[in-house]
């Protein structure tokens, strides 16, 4: 059998940021690293980069996704670009349409859309928005912002929001709109994002499912696009085929004990943004402090050896049926000069690992 071509044993990897707080002088040299980050991974040939949306935290230092990946957009060329997500209760939605399809443009039409409904009643709370709302509010912001980009024009008269006959002259240059993710940790969401279509990640980091809850997600994920492919009405029915990705915090160096030890320091800088909303509010929701060494070893942060990596990564991918990763290489207080070596050892020793399970996959059928 002859080698399949390079585009197609390619397993699809992103570069998931919070853009959290890293101890840089100023917020321009904190921006500066992250488009020099986005370029090395574009020039990996990484699929995307996916920026979250945080409020009131050192969490995220860069706040408004549609600011901070426009100016991506002109530095970038290939890699699509993703708000993962936009925090729809905190939107005026009609507004939304608005930039999303200015964005798309500027992207040259490498925009895809995240959506969600937000998790921190304090972020929530600065909006105006309470938990107990924040779903019915969801689902109108999403109705609005599905009718914008699909007719060109709003007419919506909700609980929360209302427009009448509203034109929208700016059109998303992606027919009919981006593509749309939807990332969870609940496996009650599984069944109505997959009978959607939205691309998901079913995890964040360490706040992630253990690998036996996330492979009968992807059973149930799976089992839901086949009772739903071809249905008209679908929110994302332009998309062939929706990915299920894993999103983990990942830091590789030169040996285990090494990785552990740089790593170590750099998530306490990045739990403490992490934590600081719901520590200022002495909410137990999370301990204080983290365990690092806990998460490491159940899979939950990927760090170590490209040896050790590899096998955790490769592992969690077969045991999952993931068929995307999404890697936040970049947090807390880590130095740049880590992150790029972290990059060079990903991309010489780990990836070829997952390029050989999406070949695998594709001559399996």
């Amino acid at each position: 059998m002859s080698e399949m071509p390079e585009t197609k044993r390619r397993f699809d990897v992103g570069l998931f940021d919070w853009i959290d707080a890293s101890g840089a002088a100023d917020l321009s040299e904190e921006y500066r690293r992250r488009f020099e980050l986005v370029e090395l991974v574009e020039e990996a040939g990484f699929y995307a980069y996916q920026v979250a949306e945080h409020h009131g935290t050192p969490l995220s230092v860069a706040p408004s996704a549609n600011t901070f990946l426009s100016a991506l957009s002109q530095r970038t060329s290939t890699i699509r670009l993703c708000p993962l997500v936009y925090l729809l209760p905190m939107h005026d939605p009609l507004r939304l349409v608005e930039e999303i399809c200015m964005l798309d443009h500027l992207s040259g039409g490498r925009l895809e859309v995240g959506v969600g409904r937000g998790a921190s009643p304090y972020e929530l709370g600065v909006f105006g928005v309470a938990v107990e709302d924040s779903r019915a509010v969801f689902e109108e912001a999403l109705d609005v912002l599905i009718q914008g980009l699909t007719t060109g024009k709003v007419d919506f008269h909700g609980k929360f929001f209302s427009y009448d006959d509203v034109l929208v002259p700016v059109r998303p240059l992606q027919n009919p709109y981006p593509p749309l993710w939807y990332p969870t940790i609940s496996p009650s969401s599984v069944p109505w994002l997959a009978k959607e279509g939205f691309h998901t990640v079913y995890g964040f980091g360490f706040l992630s499912p253990t690998v036996e809850d996330t492979a009968a997600q992807k059973v149930a994920f799976d089992a839901a696009q086949a009772e739903n492919a071809g249905v008209a009405g679908r929110l994302n029915g332009h998309v062939a085929r929706p990915k299920f990705g894993l999103m983990r915090q990942i830091f590789v160096a030169d040996t285990d004990e090494l990785a552990m030890d740089q790593g170590r320091e750099a998530f306490a800088a990045f739990y403490k943004s992490f934590d600081h909303l719901w520590a200022k509010h002495n909410n137990q929701r999370f301990p204080r402090t983290p365990d690092f060494d806990a998460y490491v070893a159940e899979g939950l942060v990927f760090c170590g050896s490209p040896g050790t990596v590899r096998d955790v990564l490769v592992g969690s991918v077969e045991a999952t049926g993931a068929d995307y990763f999404a890697g936040s290489f970049a947090f807390g207080d880590m130095p740049m000069e880590r992150i790029r070596r972290s990059l060079s050892l990903f991309d010489a020793e780990i990836r070829p690992a997952l390029d050989a399970v999406a070949a695998s996959r594709a001559v399996a059928g």
